[in-house]
């Protein structure tokens, strides 16, 4: 099996456990004395990376089940300045969350897609659309690296700790670009790191799994978008993360196999919202 074959199968799988414990906690919840299905508590969503995210206004009519499958590290459609009527993309939707809070901001008049590889994610994510009786949503099923969605059809893409999952992202934001109409934005929260990472460290497929191995220094992610056509880039941090931080969180157990040289590497990581912008198209039809 090639590595990018291995890395893809992790991550499917633990997206799709993921998907799977979701449901199910969402189920319990909702069946007990006192339900919380209106917006889960800090301890109930999926790791401590997404907990602090979402403002509790934002959450109101948002399924459980949609937040407890929740393993971003940002909150791109709070940055992203959608406005109606916009077409909106989100990579790796997962259960849904930012996708139903995009098609709120963007109205009936726009719409937003979300695109992911996992079967159960999807599954999830529609259950969550239908009990959120949002219409202009749509899911689709597919990898960033291939989008199945025609050229220059989208307004923004947003994505939330997903492209960094990424074996090839020079492939994602060829496709991003691609799939962006002209002028059109790109505005995702990812992991990039600082400073220096031990090859063991990337080598591991859980922490990979986990959003870390698979980032790309700050310098690293502004060239590959450059080099894919977009233009006014800009990254900036929105968190530091430590190893304590990663405590309680499905990556723990990787953490604590580390050597004390990877370990050290960990604060090199920090959540960030990278904005970028596909050209206009000048009055000559060409870009600009």
């Amino acid at each position: 099996m090639s590595r990018e074959k291995e890395i893809k199968e992790r991550v499917g799988e633990r997206y799709a456990e993921l998907a799977r414990q979701a449901a199910e906690r969402g189920a319990a919840s909702c069946c007990s004395p006192e339900p919380s299905c209106c917006g889960p508590a800090e301890a109930e969503i999926a790791n401590p990376i997404s907990a602090q995210i979402y403002a509790p206004e934002d959450l109101k009519g948002v399924p459980l089940e949609a937040t407890l499958a929740s393993a971003g590290c940002g909150n791109p459609v709070a940055l992203a300045e959608l406005h109606p009527g916009e077409v909106v993309l989100d990579l790796g939707s997962g259960g849904g969350i930012d996708v139903l809070l995009s098609a709120r901001r963007v109205g009936p008049t726009g719409k937003a897609y979300g695109l992911d590889m996992v079967d159960e994610m999807l599954e999830l994510a529609r259950q969550n659309q239908q009990k959120a009786g949002i219409e202009n949503v749509e899911f689709l099923k597919g990898e960033m690296e291939d989008v199945p969605l025609p050229d220059n059809s989208v307004d923004v893409i947003i994505s939330n700790c997903v492209v960094n999952l990424s074996p090839d992202k020079d492939r994602v934001f060829r496709e991003a670009y691609r799939v962006l109409k002209p002028g059109g934005r790109l505005a995702v929260s990812d992991i990039v790191y600082r400073g220096g990472m031990p090859e063991e460290l990337r080598r591991n497929l859980e922490i990979w799994a986990g959003c870390l191995a698979g980032a790309l220094k700050e310098e690293e992610y502004v060239g590959k978008l450059t080099t894919a056509g977009f233009q006014d880039i800009g990254v900036e941090v929105t968190r530091v993360w430590k190893a304590e931080d990663l405590q309680g969180s499905e990556l723990a157990e990787a953490v604590d196999c580390l050597t004390s040289e990877e370990r050290q590497a960990l604060p090199s990581f920090v959540s960030a919202f990278v904005r970028a912008r596909k050209p206009r198209l000048s009055a000559s039809g060409c870009c600009g």
